[in-house]
């Protein structure tokens, strides 16, 4: 089974991630609320992938990219953000995050970055702003 950490400060948003990824019955989930959490849960359990919020307590996303990238330089992260954190997302894709999702996110979308990212095909997505698979989750 492989492992996905879902590194988000909002709980909320960590669940909504978790309930996606169950329901395809492959992954073992762990869960980070910051950053620093991110980078000793990344170091303990070596996922296969990593969603990392940019805005978090203690380290933000891109620092924690940045550590887990020198940890792991083939560590599969992908960026999941709000509109307007443009500056900080390119810094994180610039340190090796293989793609980004804008929240709001459809289910679709999560579920394609992780088994992109897990299938080592992704490249950094073009997308610039909200497009139709960007649309909010409905439950």
């Amino acid at each position: 089974m492989k492992k996905i950490l879902i590194a988000d400060d909002a709980k909320l948003m960590r669940d909504i991630i978790e309930h996606v990824l169950n329901e395809t019955g492959q992954f073992e989930i762990i869960n980070a609320h910051n950053g620093r959490e991110a980078i000793d849960k990344y170091k303990s359990h070596k996922p296969d992938v990593v969603t990392m919020d940019i805005t978090m307590d203690e380290k933000n996303g891109l620092e924690a990219t940045q550590e887990i990238m020198a940890f792991d330089a083939n560590a599969k992260i992908i960026i999941v953000t709000s509109l307007g954190q443009d500056k900080l997302l390119n810094a994180c894709l610039a340190s090796g995050a293989r793609d980004y999702i804008i929240k709001p996110f459809s289910k679709d979308r999560i579920k394609a970055s992780i088994l992109n990212a897990l299938e080592d095909t992704s490249i950094v997505s073009k997308q610039t702003h909200r497009s139709h698979l960007d649309m909010p989750i409905v439950t």
